[in-house]
């Protein structure tokens, strides 16, 4: 038998304003743009099975059959969900939680110098042969 514990206790979810376990900034706050159809089927999953403090500990095998999952996938949406902040997990417990203020957009990776030299290159090419 699993013993539970919270894993992040200073995040244990509480019912929203709007009486609702899925918290409105989940769109709002553009978390749910930042999953795929597989990370958002997992997180409503999870949210749907958890006790009151966000917790569940259902295993791989059975989220995957559920879910209708290969393995492989379901690693990469429970990945995702901890990598954006909606879920904690510790084998064999999973943990909803409480939406922080969203991480600052990620800005594009700076272009590699090469990169740079090369677009000046075709940009000076291109003026050149008009003016020419």
């Amino acid at each position: 038998m699993v013993i539970k514990r919270v894993i992040c206790p200073e995040r244990i979810r509480q019912v929203p304003a709007q009486f609702s376990w899925i918290d409105h900034r989940l769109v709002r706050e553009r978390y749910i743009e930042r999953c795929d159809a597989c990370a958002a089927a997992l997180y409503l999953f999870l949210v749907t099975v958890a006790d009151a403090q966000g917790l569940s500990y259902y295993a791989d095998t059975s989220l995957a059959q559920r879910l209708s999952m290969a393995p492989a996938r379901l690693s990469m949406a429970r990945s995702d969900l901890v990598r954006i902040g909606l879920i904690a997990w510790q084998r064999p417990l999973y943990q909803v939680l409480a939406l922080d203020t969203p991480p600052p957009e990620s800005a594009p990776p700076a272009p590699a110098q090469a990169d740079v030299a090369t677009h000046l290159e075709r940009l000076h090419a291109a003026l050149g042969k008009r003016h020419a």
